[in-house]
């Protein structure tokens, strides 16, 4: 008797690794649309997209809630998975009960620039249509996702974390809850807008590749661009708010006016907090240590904005900076986004 129960544990202690080793998968795609058919800048109609499918996805009929990732500046679709390790910090949050298991999906939004600003532009396409469209139709009809708002989350990182307030204000009825990461273009800093780029070299620029590594100047051009499209104005297809540089600048007060009522998250509040009020769960946050003390003046202000015009959310200025990665263990995504959206979407029973 003694054997069989040594024999026994000895066959438990060597199937617990097995279980501990219990892993999602990742899966890669691609969605056509048509879009993207007039845009003036090379914006290709085929969009690489990378879904997270949790462990036992493959084995049941269960259906699923969907996250939908908003990335960064600069970043491809699977920065998050192939720099940051998102995949072992689901694996261990569905483990460990943080969140019961979901499908994580991240598309590619770039552009020439670096980034769509998750806006729609003649010059650059409609993007929020392709999110809110085209994406979510693919992933509900290529996965099995419970298909209605309140199982849809929307999760951006920086300039990801202003598309994900965005889309939720102009393309309401989509996504039920949204969580923003260090969110950029909630309001004004201390910095006028007009001041970062060079407007010479902008002016003087025959192509994109004039900019070169004028990082502040290709960003810009892809806010103007994406606010203040002219698909008549080649090469660039957009108006500058200024001209000049340093004491030379000279602003044009319309077309800034026009750019920031167009882009700024609070200016476009009054308009759509009917939109916010909607969701079930609306949660950001900031470092208080960002280099750039515009995002962490303008993500205060947004914060008490949302509260004069009643929008409920959950605001958060924590000890960290701009350039730090939240995928890690006990990082940001552990430790607040994913409670978050245990929260506020709805799983399937059971």
């Amino acid at each position: 008797m003694r054997g069989v129960l040594w024999s026994c544990l000895v066959l438990l202690l060597a199937l617990a690794p097995m279980a501990a080793r219990a892993e999602g998968r990742l899966v890669d795609f691609e969605v056509a649309s048509k879009r993207f058919d007039g845009a003036k800048v090379g914006v290709s109609p085929v969009r690489k997209v990378t879904a997270y499918l949790p462990e036992g996805y493959e084995t049941g009929a269960r259906r699923y809630p969907v996250v939908y990732f908003l990335p960064n500046l600069f970043d491809g679709h699977r920065a998050i998975f192939d720099r940051d390790g998102a995949k072992a910090v689901l694996d261990r949050a569905i483990a460990q009960g943080t969140v019961a298991p979901l499908i994580l999906v991240s598309a590619d939004f770039s552009t020439p620039t670096g980034s769509s600003f998750y806006a729609t532009s003649p010059v650059t396409g409609d993007w929020t249509g392709f999110l809110t469209k085209d994406l979510v139709a693919a992933v509900d009809g290529r996965l099995r996702t419970l298909p209605r708002p309140e199982a849809r989350g929307l999760l951006g990182d920086r300039m990801g974390g202003y598309g994900a307030i965005r889309t939720a204000m102009v393309a309401p009825g989509v996504f039920g809850s949204v969580y923003a990461l260090h969110p950029v273009g909630t309001g004004v800093g201390l910095q006028t807008m007009n001041s970062r780029p060079n407007f010479e070299r902008l002016a003087g620029a025959r192509s994109l590749d004039d900019l070169g590594d004028d990082g502040f100047s290709r960003v810009f051009l892809g806010m103007y661009q994406a606010f203040l499209p002219n698909p008549d104005k080649p090469p660039l297809y957009a108006d500058l708010p200024a001209g000049g540089r340093g004491e030379t600048l000279a602003t044009d007060p319309v077309l800034t006016a026009k750019l920031q009522n167009a882009f700024l998250l609070d200016r476009l509040l009054p308009v759509h907090a009917t939109e916010l009020k909607s969701l079930r769960g609306l949660m950001f946050d900031w470092g208080r240590f960002d280099g750039n003390a515009d995002h962490v003046v303008s993500n205060r202000a947004f914060a008490g904005l949302l509260e004069e015009f009643g929008v409920p959310n959950e605001a958060e200025e924590y000890r960290g900076w701009w350039g730090e990665r939240h995928w890690t263990p006990g990082g940001r995504v552990e430790a607040r986004v994913l409670p978050f959206f245990a929260r506020t979407l709805a799983f399937e029973p059971g």
